[in-house]
């Protein structure tokens, strides 16, 4: 169990780390898209869309279902859920870190400043 969502996690985390598929799921995040319409603001053809398509795809972040020849993707927002979920670990770590330091800076009294010998 522990195995394969490690396996899921790390799938997604992949296709998140592609500037186009983020970008691709941020547009599908407005409604479904055709992969002409995910592939649109980029300089690339179907074919190389498609693979992105098919990175998202494989991560289950999205779903694909064909319409005579038209291919139509919507967001599937489960596997985001598990990488924040992740993610909110590391964010209450540090924001805990930080914590400590603000108090560790309003108990620390300021530095008293040393005049030096001029020359020196």
């Amino acid at each position: 169990m522990v195995e394969q969502q490690t396996l899921q996690l790390d799938t997604v985390f992949h296709a998140l780390g592609d500037a186009t598929r983020r970008h691709m799921l941020r547009q599908l995040a407005n409604g479904e898209q055709t992969v002409s319409q995910l592939a649109e603001p980029f300089a690339m053809s179907l074919a190389a869309a498609s693979k992105h398509i098919k990175s998202l795809e494989k991560a289950g972040l999205i779903r694909r279902q064909v319409r005579g020849r038209t291919h139509i993707c919507r967001l599937e927002p489960g596997p985001l859920a598990s990488a924040s979920e992740w993610l909110g670990f590391y964010q209450r770590f540090w924001t805990g870190r930080l914590d400590d330091l603000e108090r560790l800076m309003r108990e620390t009294p300021p530095a008293t400043q040393t005049s030096r010998p001029k020359g020196k």
